[in-house]
This record gives C-alpha cells, structure tokens and sequence, in this order.
C-alpha cells in the first residue's frame, strides 16, 4: 500500500512539473497578452501632426519617441503580418525618431513655435546631417544642397527674433515709398499697380511691423523647416541604413506616392540623369506638397504684414550655391508704360519682380538656377563644393544674417532706379 501511495504521490509531482513546463515553454513562446494589446494602441493612429504645426514631439502624440521601443512595436506588427497602411504612423514615428537620434536633436522636446534661440541647436543640427549625407553619399543631393541653402535661411531667422529687426523693417518703409512715388511721378498712377504686390505692401505696413509679427512669421519658418525634416530625412534615413527595400515599407503604408518611390530608385541608380531626376522630385515634394499651404498661409497673416515680410525675405534671399543669383537679382523689376502725353517710359529697378513664397515662382528659380548649378557642382566641382559642405553650419548661419544688408539692398534700389523717357 506504501508503495501505491508513493508511485502516486512521484505520478502527481512528475504532472504538475511537467505541466509547468508546458506552461512556461508556452510562456516563452507566445508573446504576453499586454504586449499585443501594447502594439494594438499604436495601430491606425492619425498623423495629427505630420506637418509640425500641432506641438513638438512626433507624428501622433501618442507614440513612444525612442527609437528601440518603437522598433520592437515595429518588428511585431511585421510578424504579426498587420498591414503597412495599418502601422503607417509607427514606421514614419521609428524613422523619424532613428534620424533625430542620428542627427543628436531630441524629438520630444523639440517645439518650433519655441523660437529660434530654442531651436538654435536643432537648426544647425538638421542642416549639418543634411550635409554630411550628402559627403558621405554623393547621389543624395537634395540633401547637399538643402543643408546649404537652409543654414542660409537659417542665418535669416536668426534675424527675425531680434527685437531690433523691427527697427530695421520699419526703416525699410520710407524707401519703399520713395521707389512707389519714383514710380508715380514717370508714370502715372496706373502703373503703381504693376509694381510687386509685396513692395506696395512694405510701402503700407512697413512702419508698422510688431514683434508679435516678426515672431509668428519666425515660428512659421520654423514650422516648415521641421515639417520638411520630419518628412524627407526620414526617407533618406531608410534608404542610407535599410535600403530600397525599407523605403518600399514606407510606400506600402502610403506615406509618400508611387512617384517618389521611383524617385528613390532613381537616385539609387547611381546614374547622372537618374541621381538628377530623383533629386528634383524629392525638390518638388518639398516645396510644392509638403509646405506649400504654409508658405501661403504665412503670405495671407494680416493680409499686407504677410505680403510685406515674404517679398522682404525674398529681397534679402541669397543661397550660398556658386553660381546662383541672389533672389533680389533673378528676373528684377522691369517696368515699360506710356506717359499721358504720349512718350514711352521704361524702367529698371534692382528689386525681385516675384515672392519666394508663391510656388510657382518659387519652383521657376528653383528649376532655373538652384537644381541645375548645384548639379554641376556636385558632377564637375566637387573639391569646390566639398570645403562648402564641411564648413559648421552654425558659423555657416552667422555669415548669411540678412538683416545688417535689407537696408542697403533697399537704398541701393532707390539710387540705381532708372527711368528712361522716350
């Protein structure tokens, strides 16, 4: 009878043991339930703040910011066989926050209505990756030449949060008028209306700038330097650490058209045709998809402040590409009328005849003068080119600050309008 008892006490152990193993194996090999239902939470979420316009951090506030954590969410939606159009906002938030980490900015904190003293770093951080992708990959120029000329537009925003920028804009306005009167007087009134829209807008309102308004145009500026980050750097990102093949996940989730996915394989052709093809697109997405409607939004605030501190931007825009016309100098005002007594009267004035902030002149310089000389640099000057790349993009900023010259500019202007009466 002992015996029988003791097989069946050893008969009792031996299944309870086993049935802990069982138990645990399947432990191991089957993922917790809190860890579905953790990936669960991040599915189908909205990209609420894509363009950078609803506060600092990523896409969706409701997505981790660490690049790990994201990772691991990431491998299990792909194991679990969720769709790519399902997990769109985790693969853009994992690239987004892999590159700041690269880049050494701090996704979470990093909020572009804080001002440019606050995003100082981030500024010359982004322009400094932008270049180093370009020397380290000679078939990502878009890159290259944004890491250029944004360190320009950086150095105008430094600018901008001066409170004695509005000095400087408000002496702007006396100029401004005297060219509308110049104007005037050869030709009559009617002619004033030829004039840029943005020039008779700094003519008005020029005096009367506000720092609140040079801080809303800044923060906007800033917006869209972090919206275009956000969405292209994480492109380049993939493309330099996973590949054709990470971009393509990218496509599949419907971040970006099937255009761009062929602009990526053409500029991983390596070709000359195909590296400039791509490129341009990528140009194209930046400037005419992804901050298009800011740009205009930021010409329309308070209807002539917008207008007068866009063409304004535009007088004093030079990107540091060799070879490329300042902005104030690629298709200056001509004007050509009759004066009422039957003469003909032209003129030419040393001031932009078109605004930056409007696409479509925007992208006639960009195809005129940016794309093609920064390809010939990068295909016959490179040496040239190299020592631009590697300059700190922080001293890079300083040397672009505008603000010192817009006067100048303007009064120079003034002295060298022509009028010739026939």
């Amino acid at each position: 009878m002992r015996s029988i008892r003791t097989i069946g006490w050893r008969a009792v152990v031996l299944t309870a043991a086993a049935l802990v193993v069982a138990l645990a194996g399947s432990a191991v090999l089957a993922p917790p339930a809190s860890a579905a239902g953790e990936l669960d939470r991040y599915l189908d979420l909205p990209l609420v703040n894509r363009h950078a316009d609803h506060g600092p951090g990523g896409v969706n506030p409701a997505l981790p910011t660490d690049p790990k954590v994201l990772k691991n969410l990431l491998d299990e939606a792909r194991e679990r066989g969720v769709a790519p159009t399902s997990y769109q906002a985790l693969v853009l938030q994992y690239w987004l926050a892999d590159t700041t980490v690269a880049a050494g900015i701090d996704l979470k904190s990093w909020n572009p209505r804080a001002g440019v003293t606050a995003n100082r770093g981030n500024l010359t951080k982004s322009y400094q990756f932008y270049k180093n992708l370009q020397l380290k990959h000679r078939e990502l120029q878009w890159a290259g030449m944004g890491g250029l000329v944004g360190a320009d537009f950086g150095g105008g925003l430094l600018d901008f949060e001066l409170a004695t920028d509005v000095y400087e804009f408000t002496r702007l306005a006396p100029v401004a008028n005297a060219i509308v009167t110049e104007t005037n007087r050869a030709f009559g009134p009617t002619m004033i209306d030829k004039l840029p829209k943005g020039l008779r807008a700094l003519a008005r309102v020029g005096a009367t700038l506000t720092p609140a308004d040079l801080q809303y145009v800044q923060g906007s500026i800033l917006v869209m330097q972090k919206n275009i980050f956000s969405d292209l750097m994480p492109m380049h990102r993939a493309y330099v650490t996973g590949g054709l093949s990470a971009l393509r996940e990218m496509y599949r989730a419907g971040l970006f058209p099937a255009d761009v996915m062929k602009a990526w394989e053409d500029v991983a052709s390596k070709t000359l045709d195909g590296i400039a093809a791509g490129n341009a697109r990528l140009l194209r997405r930046e400037q005419g998809e992804i901050i298009n409607e800011q740009w205009d939004t930021v010409r329309a605030y308070r209807g002539d402040v917008g207008e007068a501190m866009t063409y304004a931007s535009t007088l004093a825009g030079s990107p540091s590409v060799a070879g490329v016309l300042p902005l104030r100098s690629y298709k200056p005002l001509k004007l050509t009328g009759t004066t009422p007594d039957g003469r003909t009267v032209t003129a030419t004035v040393p001031l932009p005849s078109w605004n930056w902030s409007v696409f479509d002149e925007r992208w006639d310089y960009i195809t005129h003068e940016l794309l093609p000389k920064y390809r010939f640099q990068v295909e016959n000057r490179w040496p040239d080119l190299r020592r631009e790349l590697v300059m700190p993009a922080d001293p890079q900023m300083e040397q672009h600050r505008p603000i010192f010259n817009l006067l100048p500019m303007m009064q120079s202007a003034l002295d060298t309008l022509k009028v010739e009466v026939r």
